[in-house]
């Protein structure tokens, strides 16, 4: 595996280190540096069943001048390597800036000892690094925690057990609950798979280098077994042995099942009181968790600030807001040089409008506005004439309606084109006049139809785009849920949308996009029984949707 933590050295900041830093720094806004450092690799002892094994890390310590002290002391834990570009990003910046770095790597990744199983050793493990650091002659005395990604995610298994020495976090597009992440909606979520794939190659010797040809030459050889039918077959065969825990996941749909426990970090949204800074983005995968994270420490009277963007994953923690609102945090909380700069607690930009707006809380008022579904693809205000009208389409899972944009790991995520989805035989669309005023909605919109289906094997998805006056049209926020075999098809089906903030200004019209399918984002439901993704058999399914007057089939914007 790369990066073996026995195969470094430790070395001071050069020349061509300082120009990288500088440039980066100036990239992202940062204040000036302060000082040089110098990066120590250590070994890190820990539990591992009756034996113990070692992590790998890096010690980055600032040089200061006679008699100067450290800010304080950041602890990074990841997955991903510590050498770049993550370490840019978590360790050089805050280092060259006069803070001191732990940056340590998960265990079975970059040198670290053990095996990785996500999610299922990070409480322990990070308990054995906080007792480590604390017996070093260098520590602070005080600590605080920053990461992306599953570097948030390890964040929150330290808060389950709130250290006492820990005075601050920075979570950004970061889940407490992975088994909620890839099940939520009832289908399986397919960027589990792809992330899967990544960290088993992510040691991989040329790794990188291919990735970035894969890219340029716009291919992705994994995704032939992503299209593949039985899926788990499928993927077993492709990563031989490499990640044993994502077969398991695909899998395993009841999250009460064991295997779920400590990837459910929970507890921490009820046991932390540190000032915690969360930063996301309305197109992050993990967005409904962030939302769910700052209300419930919201409604606990925490110290907590949320930062929401219009990013998808891979933006959030990599524009020059953020890494600038990261700096603020630890200086006001950790290093204790500033009063708290936020004027309000809430950060967040309104797309359409392309404003950030501050709040006290989130969302702010708002009223419903309601949107009634027409006959001849139309969305109005006013309800329809009485009648039943109905609209159906037919979703074929050997060609299912195909994921444009949205909240994804891999391909063309967050907002873009998808004019093609309103093309296609299986997507049903609602569209609006053109608006004569503008319409400001920030909140969850909510969707209610008669839907039925020929056989009860099913899923919906459910999109809210804007079309220009081109006729060009782009995704705001979607929902996408597997439905109850057993539902009731008589009773009407609600479903509330991801969070979003956007403002449709005049001219614009609102389109409704209902399919029943995004793949590969989403597993395809074959049409038939199939818990546990292994099986081939696919059947045709016709969705009925009825929109007359008699249904009320509505779509509801919390309009400002």
């Amino acid at each position: 595996m790369a990066n073996v933590a026995g195969d470094e050295q430790a070395w001071t900041r050069g020349y061509l280190g300082w120009l990288l830093d500088r440039g980066v720094g100036w990239a992202y806004g940062f204040p000036p540096e302060t000082c040089n450092y110098r990066a120590e690799p250590v070994r890190i002892p820990v539990s591992s069943g009756l034996s113990r094994i070692e992590l790998a890390a890096t010690f980055y310590a600032p040089i200061l001048s006679d008699g100067a002290e450290p800010h304080g002391t950041i602890l990074v834990r990841s997955p991903y390597g510590r050498g770049l570009p993550i370490s840019l990003m978590f360790g050089r910046k805050y280092a060259s800036r006069g803070y001191q770095v732990l940056f340590v790597s998960c265990r079975g990744t970059f040198g670290s000892g053990g095996e990785f199983d996500p999610g299922h050793d990070e409480v322990e493990d990070g308990k054995a690094v906080v007792e480590w650091m604390r017996e070093q002659s260098w520590y602070t005395g005080t600590f605080a925690t920053v990461g992306s990604s599953y570097l948030g995610f390890t964040q929150w298994a330290l808060l389950t057990d709130p250290p006492k020495d820990m005075v601050a976090a920075i979570i950004i597009v970061g889940s407490h609950d992975m088994g909620r992440w890839v099940w939520q909606t009832g289908a399986l979520n397919m960027e589990i798979i792809t992330w899967g794939n990544m960290v088993a190659k992510q040691g991989e010797q040329n790794s990188v280098l291919k990735k970035w040809i894969n890219k340029l030459a716009h291919r992705d050889p994994f995704n032939s077994v992503l299209e593949s039918i039985p899926l788990v077959q499928a993927v077993k065969a492709a990563l031989p042995g490499k990640v044993p825990w994502l077969e398991t996941i695909m899998t395993t749909t009841d999250l009460r099942n064991p295997f779920y426990a400590p990837r459910n970090l929970g507890t921490a949204l009820e046991r932390t009181k540190i000032p915690i800074l969360l930063i996301s983005g309305w197109h992050d995968i993990f967005l409904e968790q962030t939302m769910e994270q700052y209300f419930r420490l919201h409604e606990r009277g925490c110290n907590v600030a949320l930062t929401m963007g219009p990013w998808d994953h891979s933006g959030g923690g990599f524009t020059r807001l953020a890494p600038q609102q990261l700096l603020g945090w630890l200086e006001t909380y950790l290093a204790k040089k500033q009063e708290a700069v936020r004027p309000e607690p809430v950060y967040y930009f309104v797309t359409g409008a392309e404003e950030w707006h501050w709040a006290s809380v989130f969302p702010p008022p708002t009223d419903p506005y309601t949107l009634h579904l027409h006959s001849g693809n139309k969305l109005h205000r006013e309800a329809p004439e009485p009648g039943t009208a109905l609209s159906d389409f037919l979703f074929d899972p050997a060609n299912p309606t195909p994921t444009i944009g949205g909240d994804r790991l891999r391909g063309k995520a967050g907002s873009v084109d998808d004019t093609v989805l309103s093309t296609r035989s299986d997507v049903l669309t609602f569209t609006t006049e053109p608006l004569d005023t503008d319409v400001e909605f920030v909140g969850r919109a909510t969707i209610t139809f008669a839907h039925s289906t020929s056989s009860p094997y099913a899923d919906i998805f459910v999109r809210i785009s804007e079309v220009d006056a081109n006729g060009k049209s782009r995704n705001i926020c979607e929902v996408y849920q597997r439905l109850d075999p057993e539902r009731d098809m008589e009773e009407p089906l609600t479903l509330g949308l991801r969070w979003c903030a956007h403002r449709f200004v005049v001219g614009k019209r609102i389109r409704l996009l209902v399919a029943g399918g995004s793949f590969p984002h989403y597993a395809r439901n074959l049409g038939v029984a199939n818990p546990d993704n292994r099986g081939s058999e696919m059947k045709i399914v016709k969705h009925t949707i009825l929109h007359g007057a008699a249904m009320g089939s509505t779509l509801i914007l919390p309009k400002c």
